[in-house]
């Protein structure tokens, strides 16, 4: 494959991607999910420690959840599935920008 068809087949990827986030993402199910609902189940929820390093991060204090802190609720998880989505593409471009040899991103 070219460099242009690797492009437009990415480019495909994440337009697709991004709209699957900002418009499915209303729809997503408001029970709790993994860990949060283990937590309730096994009735730990309540030990969460407010101090723990997750809450220091910088992207604790722009999310609350899956949503955006200060947002209207119905942008707040479009806008949050948007920006992780964009994070995540964006993540994983770089990382094979490092990890495949220079003479194979040239071709």
């Amino acid at each position: 494959m070219n460099i242009r068809k690797n492009s437009q087949f990415f480019l495909i990827g994440l337009v697709l991607s991004l709209i699957i986030a900002v418009f499915l993402s209303p729809f997503a199910s408001p029970d709790p999910d993994g860990l949060d609902r283990v937590a309730e189940d096994l009735q730990f929820s309540q030990k969460e420690d407010p101090n723990a390093l997750g809450n220091q991060l910088p992207f604790a204090r722009i999310f609350d959840g899956y949503a955006l802190k200060g947002v209207p609720q119905g942008v707040a998880t479009p806008l949050a599935g948007f920006l992780g989505t964009l994070a995540t593409f964006g993540i994983a471009w770089g990382i094979g920008k490092l990890v495949i040899p220079k003479s194979q991103n040239q071709e």
